[in-house]
Order: structure tokens, then C-alpha cells, then sequence
């Protein structure tokens, strides 16, 4: 049984038997620090996790998958064995931590032992529950990967799937960018989207609260924005990180894996 998500009063009480990541991302153009953010206040026991530095390095699009013995350096390096039950937490406006479930599942963790703390870091300061400066040590582990390449598509699939629509493309981004109306907010990227693709933005599958809305609530919003349930579905957005939050959500409907589109705009939107 896939636990996606854990409550606050779940993380508190079982706050020593898991291993927390803060995986606060910020958009470039927020003037915010994760980091920095973290050093002055966390969930106690947490660690860092750098979305950009836990990447691949030699690539020009933001934050891709890193290779399978890339993952493996990473994770051992933060002290996470295959054992492990994770938890992710991130204080940022995009729910990164989504991003971060979906790796841990993309490289083989068990799916019931990695969580996104619903209602995010939000929620849990708005709880007044127990929050730290303290750095804590790693021991480092030997960590084993094992990639699902099921769950990632590249370019030439999302371009051929235009013609042959083996897939339903959901974009996660805002109506405005989706429509091309706004903006990108990097550089260099022209606006709209993926031809044939929908929009279904991921503001409208979480509450006031930052948490998620209830299964029955999400599989009437993928009704609504006509996302057929019994179709292969993946998901797509501007770098790959919100396109997660709609693979959790589906995740919850479904219990399947989510299908990332690893580029997202910021690959298809350069041409």
C-alpha cells in the first residue's frame, strides 16, 4: 500500500524512526535561498536535499535525473538506506518535495516508504511542532539504485506521441503559462505548450491548508478537466518539478507510479 502522504501529527510522533528531507526548491526568479532557509529553521532531524545539486550535472536543462551511480553517491552521502522510511517536507510555493518522492520511486525505493508530509513545512509551523537549527551528522551508507525507466519519457516520445496519442500529456503549469498569455520565467523559452497536451493546473489538487484534497475531490477534478482514468497518462510542466505533484495526486486515484516528462518546457519550449 503506497503511503504517499503523512500527517504532521503522524511525523511527530513517529519523528526518530525516519529519515526527513527539507526539499525546499525556489523558482530562479524568487530571491529566496533554500538553503539558507534551512539553516535558520527546519523539522528537527531533517536534512538538505539540493534539488539542483542532486541533479545531473552536465546538463543544460535544470534538474534531470541524475544517472543510476550518480543517485546511489547521492543517497549514501545523506546517511538513507534501501530500508529507510523517507519523508519530504519543502517550504517553497512549487511542493518540491513532490519531486523528490518521485525520484527516490524512479531510482527503486519501495514505494510504501517514501512520504510527502502533507500540509508541507506550512503546516507544520502553523502547529507550533518542534523545529531546529541543528545540523545533524551523517553516516554515510551504501545506498542501491535501480531505475524504473517506465516512468520517465524524453522529447522524441512527447513529439511522437502527437501523432500517434498512445498517452494523455497533462501540463501542471498555471493557465496563463499554459495558454502562453504570460511569460516563462526562465530565459530563452518561448510560451504555450505541448501540442495536444491539457492543462490541468496543481494549485487546483491541494487545499488552503497546502494539503492534498481528498481522493474522491481529485479523481472528480481529473474528471473534470477530462482526463480519462483507464488511459496511459504522463505529466509534464515547466522543469519537472510540479509535474510531480499531479503524478502524486494521480498516484493516490490510481496506485500507479507516475510518468514524468523529465524536460518538460524548459526542452520543449527552446525550439
Amino acid at each position: 500500500m503506497m503511503k504517499q502522504l503523512v500527517t504532521t501529527e503522524w511525523l511527530e510522533k513517529n519523528i526518530n524512526k525516519v529519515k526527513i528531507l527539507d526539499a525546499t526548491w525556489c523558482l530562479p526568479n524568487s530571491g529566496r535561498n533554500a538553503k539558507e532557509e534551512f539553516e535558520e529553521n527546519h523539522i528537527k532531524n531533517s536534512i538538505f536535499f539540493d534539488i539542483d545539486k542532486n541533479s545531473k550535472q552536465n546538463s543544460s536543462l535544470p534538474h534531470m535525473l541524475p544517472s543510476n551511480k550518480e543517485w546511489e553517491s547521492i543517497v549514501s552521502n545523506l546517511g538513507i538506506n534501501n530500508s529507510d522510511h523517507i519523508i519530504i517536507y519543502d517550504n517553497s510555493d512549487v511542493f518540491s518535495s513532490c519531486r523528490v518522492w518521485y525520484t527516490f520511486i524512479y531510482f527503486g525505493h519501495n514505494a510504501d516508504l517514501v512520504s510527502v508530509l502533507d500540509g508541507n513545512f506550512t503546516k507544520w509551523l502553523k502547529e507550533n511542532r518542534g523545529v531546529s537549527k541543528e545540523v545533524i551528522k551523517i553516516s554515510k551508507t551504501n545506498y542501491e539504485a535501480k531505475e524504473n525507466l517506465s516512468m520517465v519519457i524524453n522529447k522524441t516520445q512527447v513529439k511522437k506521441n502527437i501523432l500517434d496519442k498512445k498517452f494523455q500529456l497533462i501540463d501542471a503549469r498555471s493557465k496563463e503559462r499554459f495558454l502562453g498569455l504570460v511569460p516563462e520565467p526562465r530565459k530563452g523559452l518561448k510560451s504555450g505548450h505541448i501540442e495536444g497536451s491539457k492543462n490541468l493546473p496543481f494549485q487546483l489538487l491541494l487545499n488552503e491548508d497546502r494539503t492534498f484534497k481528498k481522493k474522491e475531490e481529485l479523481i472528480k477534478i481529473f474528471d473534470q478537466n477530462k482526463i480519462d482514468k483507464d488511459k496511459d497518462i504522463a505529466f509534464t510542466c515547466g522543469s519537472g518539478v510540479t509535474a510531480c505533484i499531479l503524478g502524486l495526486a494521480n498516484s493516490i486515484i490510481s496506485g500507479k507510479k507516475p510518468t514524468i516528462y523529465d524536460g518538460s518546457w524548459s526542452e520543449y519550449g527552446l525550439e
